[in-house]
């Protein structure tokens, strides 16, 4: 009996990932600002706030992320708000050196929640990760993406102050949850076949070759609102 009495102490006293962003004046102000603005998009797609899990997509052509949501018990996602990008570098293609000014283009996840960001708050993207490693510059790949506020950006994401404490608190919800990795994938352009076929005439044959393969990514989710798991062969492709 002391040992369950033992562990229950232990279970009220842990802090959740929740409670300790909140300690954050930034991420505080998000959500007296913004969560029940996150939840009236809920709300509007019929969709459970509690337990659910998060899924980014962002198209640079397009210039617009799109925050997707998994409910709790559930397995295909809903689309449940989009945001614009505030400000944009490079042209569409890879991230493949230190200091090109490219916005990364490929299959990541958040690694990093900053509440004391330079641009106010800040979720960090995974690159380079193992594909990147194998084709972008291998000494200098650059680093240091992030999905941030404010509206200036050398190779990410901005969406303002206002609209980032809008992701910032579906990410921390999503996190507390139990959502250790939250996927980002982040494409040239919305790939329909028409659209895919405008790029081919413009574009070089390595960079088409890429995007075909993240072509399947793409049309694999717009088939079946699911993400499978996905691995990087030595070659540097995706596949499932």
């Amino acid at each position: 009996m002391q040992k369950v009495f033992i562990v229950l102490a232990v279970m009220l006293t842990q802090t959740t990932f929740k409670q300790t962003q909140l300690k954050h004046a930034r991420v505080k102000t998000a959500y007296d600002e913004k969560e029940d603005v996150v939840k009236g998009y809920f709300i509007q797609k019929k969709v459970i706030y509690k337990g659910f899990h998060l899924f980014i997509r962002a198209f640079k052509k397009e210039k617009t992320l799109e925050a997707w949501i998994k409910e709790e018990g559930k397995e295909s996602y809903a689309l449940l708000h989009a945001y614009d990008f505030c400000a944009s570098s490079g042209t569409l293609g890879p991230k493949r050196q230190e200091g090109d000014l490219q916005i990364p283009e490929g299959i990541y996840i958040i690694n990093h929640f900053n509440p004391l960001s330079n641009f106010y708050l800040s979720l960090g993207i995974n690159y380079p990760n193992a594909s990147d490693k194998i084709l972008s510059d291998r000494k200098h790949p650059g680093g240091n993406i992030y999905l941030h506020g404010n509206c200036v950006t050398i190779g990410c994401i901005p969406l303002t102050d206002d609209k980032i404490k809008e992701l910032y608190v579906l990410a921390v919800e999503a996190r507390n949850n139990g959502q250790e990795k939250i996927p980002i994938h982040i494409f040239p352009a919305k790939f329909s076949q028409t659209e895919f076929n405008v790029l081919k005439k413009d574009f070089p044959s390595n960079t088409i070759t890429f995007w075909g393969n993240l072509k399947s990514v793409y049309d694999d989710f717009e088939k079946t609102r699911k993400l499978k798991t996905i691995r990087v062969l030595r070659n540097g492709e995706y596949s499932f």
